[in-house]
């Protein structure tokens, strides 16, 4: 039936959101959509029924279109372990290391792979909506790209740009991405979508008329500011403004900002919870002050235990347990809070390290990938294997010792009844309130999704999106000067 590829001014301008509200709009109209992200660069991933490893924002999006998840929705995802080098998952398998230069020479083999993950999804769906990456004016990248432009030539997909008019300059950053644009990709950019507007937006309409009279190109619609919509997330840019109370009277989840945090999406369940005050931190006073502190996952264990000793939160932690509150560990944390940490096969660089020895475990990394969802909510993804080697409780997905908890699930709250039963214990060491039984994680997330949904119907131009998706790109729109600079081969 045919093609959408929403790309975005900027990363976080709300590409996710748009995919996922049109994923879930299409659905409504009884078509058959599939959500798809040839390359995602995130730490938060889910292991879908089969065994795959995706993004978690494809997972999401499938869920949305009503969709069963799998690897060709999310074909390339880069985990980074450090600032120059990621961890490559392929069509949902370890693939390999890449270092940010390596990736240069290695991009034909992932773009094939991406594309025909592509056509696969395109010969089983009604509609597949794309998201781009980053920016599609990432000139540097051109020659070689296969998530943003060289997608959308190879799917003949139009192309919607998303802008972020929070940031500010969204006008502006609409422009030049067009500008910037040699004339075969600039035929392919069919109009833009306002995103996260607060205010009256007739104020807006003198700016989006001269926007298309000087790129031929409409706007299709103003997204308001949505704060109460929050969805599983791919960018560790989220994580600063996720504080959700100030209220002291609940109970306050500090959760410890690793520098390379993974799979943070845990901490959603725990935050819808009305007893609870949940917030991301890296400050020793606040982890000492919290009711609950919970240690998440990590894509570089040993890296972020040095970083919590360097930054005295170590010590606050231990410090914690000594006077009888609560840590909580997932995944990363969970192995973090143990004794030995061990790197034969190098995977995280080889050696050895010693953790918080909070809790009576050892882990030990091995080459294979555990991928496996062990219950209904659960899922895992590590390398490191868990070994309890003392005295302690279960726990499920790992142990318990005094008021130190650890799981190597995650996903484990969203559950409801786990979720609650572990809450009210801590509420019951702490004397804040503990929930109260009635508050369905799945019933939210679904809630969020019908939210963003209504929003899309609300204030896009639906007709004329659906008829951009059926028809495609028009080939009337004109060339907004300069265009590209030529480049040289890399």
């Amino acid at each position: 039936m045919g093609s959408l590829l929403v790309a975005g001014t900027t990363s976080d301008a709300g590409k996710t959101t748009v995919v996922t509200g049109l994923c879930r709009w299409l659905a409504r109209q009884g078509i058959r959509v599939a959500p798809y992200k040839a390359q995602n660069m995130s730490n938060n991933s889910m292991v879908c029924a089969d065994g795959a490893e995706i993004g978690r924002a494809q997972w999401i999006q499938a869920v949305a279109a009503g969709a069963e998840p799998e690897a060709a929705m999310n074909p390339v995802l880069l985990k980074p372990g450090s600032d120059r080098r990621s961890h490559v998952v392929l069509m949902g398998e370890p693939w390999g290391e890449l270092t940010a230069r390596g990736f240069l020479t290695e991009r034909a083999e992932l773009a094939k792979a991406a594309f025909a993950a592509y056509d696969d999804l395109a010969a089983r769906y009604d509609v597949v909506i794309s998201e781009g990456a980053g920016s599609p004016t990432e000139i540097n990248l051109r020659q070689s790209d296969y998530v943003n432009m060289g997608l959308a030539q190879h799917t003949r997909s139009p192309v919607v740009v998303v802008g972020d008019i929070d940031r500010g300059g969204v006008f502006a950053s609409m422009f030049g991405t067009v500008a910037l644009l040699d004339a075969a990709d600039q035929r392919l950019i069919s109009g833009f979508v306002i995103n996260k507007f607060r205010g009256d937006v007739s104020l807006l309409q003198p700016g989006i008329d001269m926007l298309g009279a000087v790129t031929g190109r409409p706007t299709y619609g103003v997204l308001p500011w949505l704060p109460g919509l929050w969805l599983d997330s791919e960018d560790a840019l989220d994580v600063p403004a996720r504080r959700l109370s100030e209220d002291s009277s609940v109970l306050t989840i500090a959760v410890v900002r690793f520098p390379r945090i993974s799979n943070f999406t845990d901490l959603d369940a725990l935050a819808i919870e009305p007893t609870t005050s949940v917030f991301f931190t890296a400050s020793p006073a606040e982890v000492r002050d919290a009711d609950l502190v919970v240690l998440p996952g990590s894509r570089a264990t040993t890296a972020d235990l040095a970083w919590l000793r360097s930054t005295g939160l170590a010590d606050a932690v231990s410090a914690r347990v000594a006077a009888g509150r609560p840590v909580l560990g997932i995944c990363g944390g969970y192995q973090l809070l143990g004794g030995a940490i061990s790197d034969p096969a190098g995977v995280e660089g080889g050696g050895s390290a010693t953790g918080l020895e909070l809790l009576p475990i050892a882990t030990e990394f091995q080459v294979a990938k555990v991928l496996a969802r062990p219950a209904p909510t659960a899922y895992e993804i590590h390398h490191g294997v868990v070994s309890v080697t003392g005295t302690a409780a279960e726990f499920p997905g790992g142990c318990r010792a005094g008021v130190v908890w650890g799981t190597i699930w995650h996903g484990l709250f969203d559950d409801d009844v786990a979720r609650q039963a572990f809450l009210s214990e801590i509420a019951a060491l702490t004397g804040k309130p503990a929930p109260d039984g009635t508050v369905s994680f799945a019933a939210q997330r679904e809630a969020r999704l019908e939210l963003l949904a209504d929003a899309i119907d609300e204030h896009l131009d639906t007709a004329a999106l659906l008829s951009l998706i059926e028809a495609g790109a028009g080939a009337e729109v004109p060339f907004v000067p300069p265009g590209a600079p030529k480049l040289s081969t890399p």
